[in-house]
């Protein structure tokens, strides 16, 4: 039996697809925005406020290991409903989120390690969706571009442990880095600096969890990165979620773009 956190994105369809193929039994405690998950039987709409509830659920299982998957949102604290375990974890989780959406994941893992409650990659059951090392377009960084490469990776390895950066663009000396609105936004930034070439370098952040918590990209990131002039997308070995490769790379084939794993 594994015990399945999911939030939103298309990643934890893929994980759940995977899991009836290979008649495994689960149950989803879905986090997600809208309910996406409503229509499985196994399927339970439970608040973090509530994590009395969401513990007897997994001891009811006889459940050991779960999975977070997908982006969980920060909730509304002020409108949650507490039950008694939840009023005895809730400071820990409101502290953790003024360091952003990663830190409450970290800390809700932490919890359930005190539970004696297992979390296990987020890839288990899809690890074809997380990109080894090497080029996967037909176009590949050129010296100016692995300049970029170079300055970029440099960023991201000097920030500090608290830096909520993921992602930075890279052109020549101009540096955009990512903001707690997502690489979506700093993407849409760059537009107006009108690049006509320039580097997306998404990697883990420090000390983030990577069973739990990988820089997610797929179909959409690219189509963003061409409309910003972006000419590539670099990512870290094995500490990827990679959606959608194959429209992916046929994309970038089309639009003379690459994607490179470092």
């Amino acid at each position: 039996m594994i015990g399945l956190f999911f939030g939103d994105t298309d990643f934890p369809k893929l994980i759940l697809k995977n899991i009836k193929k290979r008649k495994k039994k689960y149950f989803i405690i879905d986090l997600s925005k809208n309910n996406i998950f409503k229509k499985d039987i196994n399927s339970h709409r439970i608040s973090i406020g509530q994590f009395g509830k969401i513990l007897r659920l997994i001891k009811n299982k006889k459940c050991k290991k779960v999975i977070f998957a997908g982006k969980i949102n920060k909730p509304k604290f002020s409108q949650l409903k507490l039950d008694i375990t939840g009023i005895y974890y809730i400071p820990r989780i409101i502290k953790a989120a003024k360091k952003g959406d990663a830190a409450i994941l970290k800390e809700l893992i932490k919890i359930l390690f005190l539970e004696k409650i297992k979390v296990i990659s987020s890839t288990y059951f899809n690890p074809e969706l997380s990109l080894k090392r090497g080029n996967y377009s037909k176009l590949k960084p050129n010296k100016f571009d692995l300049i970029d490469i170079k300055k970029g990776i440099k960023i991201l390895q000097n920030l500090n442990s608290y830096d909520h950066v993921q992602a930075v663009i890279v052109r020549n000396k101009i540096v955009a880095k990512e903001t707690s609105k997502g690489t979506k936004k700093l993407i849409q930034s760059v537009r107006k600096l009108k690049f006509n070439s320039g580097v997306l370098i998404k990697f883990p952040k420090k000390k983030q969890d990577l069973r739990a918590d990988l820089p997610t990209i797929g179909l959409d990131t690219f189509k963003d990165c061409k409309k910003a002039g972006l000419k590539g997308l670099v990512l870290k070995n094995k500490q990827n979620i990679f959606l959608e490769k194959k429209a992916c790379i046929n994309f970038v084939n089309k639009n003379k773009m690459f994607i490179s794993i470092r």
